[in-house]
């Protein structure tokens, strides 16, 4: 590995053997270590800040590690927080996912664990905040210069598609994915932060929609396209002249909670316009931190997809496992069908099959790319 990034670290723990030991071999690893016992002490600690990293026990006083990401979430959206516990079990790690722990490790952890846990998150806090001071800074030139990039990327955007098998693995369907050919640009994410900047969303959300089913043919194909929450908020997209209204039967919507869906005015009577027409709904990328049992009370979807994060590794992981067996309980009990993406191995696949796993997507099956890849399985 490289070398540790300086960073400041929030350490809690309420055993005095294990906390010296973790903070001295974070202190050699070269991070600045503020030490605390219980919850409340962390959460003072946190509005004294700044912190690029909390590593907290589950199990502690007056409030335990459950609590306290969960207040620290109320204060600070993007500081990871990593979960340490010697008594794993399927509520905490679902807890840990819906408030979007970073790590959730279980006892005991090796040095060399943990200062590899320690260095991806506080590398992913300081690329968090280089982008929020880059936006920051953008002026009015800034705005020019995304303005005409973000127009360059429309003009040059085009749609891969990725494949969708069942179990027995049939082809179900394909996922339209965002491209474009502009440089400045380079991913989805990209593209959607400079639509939401420039506000330009409802046009990006459009383009897309329209041009999604143009390769489809008349074989009954299900279609999976992504929306990002405020296109809900279009009353386009439930029109019945729009272009997915018109096989709306064979179109999955998937949402995925870039902005809190709680925001979206009318979500409930929203999503039951688009049932209506006949489009079905899923929870897109649940385990990344973004979507969660929220999403399910808001959406009743039809489908989730588990994101690969949860996917990845996890015919060699205990807690994934049960993560995972947990979620394709629920689904199976609701009548939700449940998609594992990200599927990279053939021993993730079996797993994944083994767990309770519907359909399947992922690099194992088949890369993205124009319509339509052919698919293994």
């Amino acid at each position: 590995m490289g070398p540790n990034p300086s960073g400041r670290v929030l350490l809690v723990d309420d055993n005095p053997e294990t906390g010296r030991a973790n903070a001295l071999s974070l202190r050699r690893s070269g991070y600045d270590v503020v030490e605390v016992t219980c919850g409340e002490s962390a959460s003072r600690a946190i509005l004294q800040g700044p912190f690029d990293l909390v590593l907290s026990e589950i199990a502690l006083p007056q409030m335990d590690g459950i609590a306290l990401l969960r207040l620290m979430r109320t204060h600070d959206e993007d500081l990871p927080v990593v979960l340490v516990t010697g008594a794993p079990d399927v509520q905490t790690a679902m807890d840990a996912l819906e408030y979007g722990a970073f790590k959730y490790l279980v006892k005991p952890v090796s040095p060399e664990r943990l200062d590899e846990v320690v260095q991806a998150a506080v590398r992913l806090r300081r690329l968090a905040s280089t982008r929020s001071e880059a936006m920051l800074r953008f002026d009015n030139k800034d705005d020019i210069v995304l303005e005409a990039n973000f127009t360059s990327a429309m003009a040059s955007m085009w749609l891969a598609y990725q494949p969708i098998v069942r179990k027995t693995g049939e082809l179900y369907g394909h996922e339209a994915l965002l491209r474009s050919n502009e440089a400045s640009l380079p991913s989805p994410g990209h593209i959607l932060d400079a639509a939401e900047r420039l506000d330009r969303l409802t046009e990006l959300g459009r383009r897309i929609r329209g041009r999604a089913p143009e390769p489809l043919t008349d074989d009954g194909m299900t279609l999976f396209v992504n929306l990002h929450p405020r296109d809900l908020d279009d009353d386009e997209l439930a029109a019945p002249d729009s272009p997915l209204a018109r096989i709306a039967h064979r179109v999955v919507l998937e949402i995925t909670e870039r902005t809190s869906i709680e925001a979206i005015r009318d979500v409930g009577p929203r999503v039951a316009a688009l049932r209506e027409r006949g489009f079905r709904i899923a929870i897109d990328d649940l385990g990344a931190g973004y979507a969660g049992l929220t999403s399910f009370a808001l959406l009743e979807p039809d489908i989730v997809k588990i994101d690969m994060s949860l996917v990845r590794n996890v015919d060699t992981m205990v807690v994934k496992q049960r993560l995972v067996g947990s979620i394709t309980s629920l689904c199976r009990d609701m009548g939700i069908l449940v998609v594992g993406e990200g599927v990279e191995t053939r021993a993730e696949r079996d797993t994944l099959l083994h767990l309770g796993c519907d359909l399947f997507q992922g690099y194992a099956i088949a890369r993205p790319g124009r319509a339509f890849p052919l698919h293994e399985w």
